[in-house]
């Protein structure tokens, strides 16, 4: 009887314990936002025009050109290359006599002082091979110089390009070209090498001076001090392709400078978001989680329509999770809203609003977390993301 009463009495604890634990899983969800420029201009006037002043002016048809009159010239020497070699190579062989003379001279003074010495330093020597030996050198022979043949140059070796095309390379995402509401100028100098220590470095200085509606907004000096280029010195390195390369490399940044301060970028981001399951008690979180991650991946850049709308089914679940925390009693462990829950809310609640860019929201959330953690018992990994999360909040400010 006692040992049934003693089950019985295991049996409601483990139902007891069943009922207020709480199974929290986490999902990582993908999603897609507008990041928002640092000087945001109303849609109505996002367009640009773009001035370039830089030392390049070549063209493909003027490399094409100067090679064809190269060859052309090369075609009209051909007979003087032809007898410049011949006189070089007569030349060679009048060396290669003397160098010959030269050798004989040298072998027979050794072989004179080789016999002076004993037979058994004789025999050292040639064991060693040391012994006297005549070595002529290789007798040159000639190579007539072929006839020419018109090759197309390879263009990647120039920099091609002039300031139309540098012009025609600036985009600004969400821009058009319409018009000069964002006046931007850029003005690019040639690219200067510079020897140090055996190595290549380079630059470039890069003005840039952006108005908006008239105003100035940025005016800056790009590639202003020597980056590394090469660990081979400046006469080992083909400076034409580096200077093509560098060049590449300002008008990229220029191009992600400019979209950081004024783009309208899709921007692809992924959130950790916790949810819980337990059937009746915790339905409201639940639905709250599909609030949230569902409208999540609506989320549509291109479709200011659909993001608002999903901006606002995403609401609801985060209405949710903060009337959750008004329920939560953070001195009964075995309440149904207890530390537990407000924990992983208010992870959600950091996460997602830092997620969307909203740094005000999410630090509100962290002092409010923080304010609570004195009855919380946080892992080891949930206190160092804790602290992460604290220093994404601050050092992006």
């Amino acid at each position: 009887m006692k040992f049934s009463k003693l089950l019985l009495s295991l049996f409601v604890l483990i139902a007891v314990s069943s009922v207020n634990a709480q199974s929290v899983s986490a999902e990582m969800v993908d999603f897609q936002m507008l990041k928002a420029p640092k000087f945001p201009i109303d849609a109505a006037s996002r367009q640009f025009k773009v001035t370039v002043t830089s030392p390049y002016s070549l063209k493909t048809e003027d490399v094409i050109a100067q090679s064809k009159v190269d060859f052309q010239n090369e075609v009209k020497n051909y007979n003087q290359t032809v007898a410049d070699s011949e006189k070089d190579f007569k030349q060679k062989l009048a060396d290669y006599d003397v160098e010959v003379a030269k050798a004989k001279e040298k072998f027979e003074l050794e072989s004179a002082e080789f016999k002076k010495l004993s037979l058994l330093e004789r025999l050292s020597m040639t064991d060693q091979g040391k012994n006297p030996r005549l070595v002529n050198p290789s007798k040159p022979v000639y190579y007539k110089p072929q006839p020419p043949v018109y090759r197309d140059p390879n263009l990647n070796d120039y920099i091609i390009v002039d300031n139309n095309v540098l012009a025609s390379q600036v985009a600004i995402s969400g821009f058009t070209r319409d018009g000069g509401y964002v006046d931007i100028n850029l003005d690019i100098q040639k690219l200067n090498f510079q020897d140090n220590a055996g190595q290549t470095f380079a630059n470039q200085p890069t003005k840039l001076v952006v108005k908006v509606n008239g105003v100035e907004k940025i005016n800056n000096i790009f590639f202003k001090d020597f980056a590394f280029i090469s660990s081979a010195p400046t006469n080992n390195i083909n400076k034409p392709l580096e200077e093509k390369n560098h060049l590449n490399k300002v008008m990229a940044f220029i191009n992600q400078y400019l979209n950081d301060n004024f783009g309208y970028q899709s921007v692809r981001n992924t959130v950790k978001l916790q949810s819980v399951k337990n059937k009746g008690k915790f339905d409201d979180l639940e639905r709250a989680d599909i609030y949230v991650t569902t409208n999540l991946r609506k989320l549509n850049p291109q479709s200011p329509e659909m993001t608002a709308a999903a901006l606002t089914g995403m609401q609801k679940g985060i209405d949710i999770w903060k009337e959750t925390l008004t329920k939560v009693d953070y001195k009964d462990k075995k309440a149904d809203f207890n530390n537990k829950i407000a924990e992983f809310v208010y992870f959600n609640l950091i996460r997602l609003h830092l997620a969307l860019g909203k740094r005000t929201e999410a630090e509100k959330f962290l002092n409010e977390f923080q304010e609570n953690q004195i009855y919380m018992k946080l892992s080891y990994d949930d206190e160092n993301e804790l602290k992460r999360l604290e220093t994404s909040i601050y050092n992006s400010k």
